[in-house]
């Protein structure tokens, strides 16, 4: 196994490979480990929402920490390769928060900004960064800005004019990367990559989103996918249980954990 500080040096190194850095987001175990042993994977992501919808919880910090965190640990504790966590916008203490996911055995997290106000939004990536480097963990801040994700009505060029600034801001305070999620088109997705810098722009791959080698060849060091691969497993899932409810023999796969 190696160590957190030899996985955190590796998750370091992946953004800035030539390669993309895609990441299927998990949220137990049972994905961490099928996720883990697919061919090409080199680091797991979690999803807040995903790990908060295991729970019984919806979206947005209402999960209780220490479940977040159990299950962070659990997951880190049960694969080899950097682990990366979500932890929405740091629940109410971004520095205590990355502590308690090192800890854990991350060595890398997403922090909203939720669009606070500018200052506040960099105060806390300041803050996070702060207490990664208290713990000696090269760990890798991939630090989100919701502009896109809540645009809105308001003009395009607007929207791109606070997301640039703001992923500024955060690079400046220390984060590793910036977390643009949204449907963005391949001239913004340019645009944005040149001005934060090589290995600097992740990406959520929503549908509608250009195409991985699309995105690597524009300047994107980092592709996840968030609570989808759940919705996805869930959805197949609700497949196959109307079919075997029907009474259909049940299809002849492999369980998980048996390839």
């Amino acid at each position: 196994m190696p160590s957190i500080h030899e996985k955190a040096a590796r998750l370091r190194a992946l953004h800035t490979d030539p390669d993309l850095l895609i990441l299927v987001n998990v949220w137990d175990v049972a994905s961490a480990r099928e996720v883990a042993s697919a061919s090409g994977c080199q680091a797991i992501a979690t999803a807040s929402a995903a790990i908060a919808a295991s729970f019984g919880y919806d979206d947005g910090e209402r999960i209780p920490p220490a479940l977040m965190f159990g299950a962070i640990g659990r997951i880190a504790a049960a694969v080899d390769l950097p682990v990366t966590a979500d932890v929405e916008a740091g629940y109410g203490d971004p520095g205590d928060t990355v502590s308690r996911a090192i800890a854990a055995g991350a060595v890398g997290g997403n922090l909203e900004d939720q669009l606070r106000p500018i200052p506040e939004a960099a105060a806390a990536v300041r803050a996070a960064v702060a207490a990664a480097d208290a713990e000696g963990v090269g760990f890798v801040l991939n630090a989100r800005t919701d502009a896109f994700l809540r645009a809105s009505d308001r003009p395009h060029a607007d929207v791109l004019a606070d997301t640039i600034e703001r992923g500024h801001a955060y690079l400046e305070e220390g984060a590793g990367c910036v977390f643009v999620p949204g449907r963005l088109d391949i001239e913004t997705i340019r645009v944005l990559a040149a001005e934060f810098g090589p290995g600097r722009l992740s990406l959520l791959g929503l549908p509608g989103v250009p195409p991985p080698g699309e995105l690597a060849a524009a300047g994107v060091a980092r592709l996840s996918y968030g609570p989808l691969p759940q919705g996805f497993t869930l959805g197949v899932l609700g497949d196959l249980a109307a079919s075997l409810l029907s009474g259909t023999s049940m299809p002849d796969r492999p369980a998980v954990g048996s390839s």
